[in-house]
């Protein structure tokens, strides 16, 4: 999940995987996939760089638990 501001300044946090569209209105309009959409202060250009920052982190993570030490114990 990203963290986004609303026009009023509230911040909330989206789940990118539901993410339909954006569209740039000057403001920032996320159409999701049930079709609510939010109008935000960060860009399109923004947006996509947190959902790049998000990705890269859970993997990340999914390769620091799924790393397996096979060095032979004694």
């Amino acid at each position: 999940m990203i963290v986004l501001t609303k026009r009023n300044g509230e911040r909330f946090l989206l789940n990118h995987h539901q993410i339909l569209t954006i569209e740039s209105i000057p403001e920032s309009k996320i159409v999701m996939t049930n079709r609510d959409y939010y109008i935000v202060k960060e860009t399109p250009e923004d947006i996509i760089k947190k959902i790049q920052e998000y990705s890269a982190k859970v993997q990340d993570v999914y390769r620091e638990v799924t790393v397996v030490d096979k060095r032979h114990r004694s």
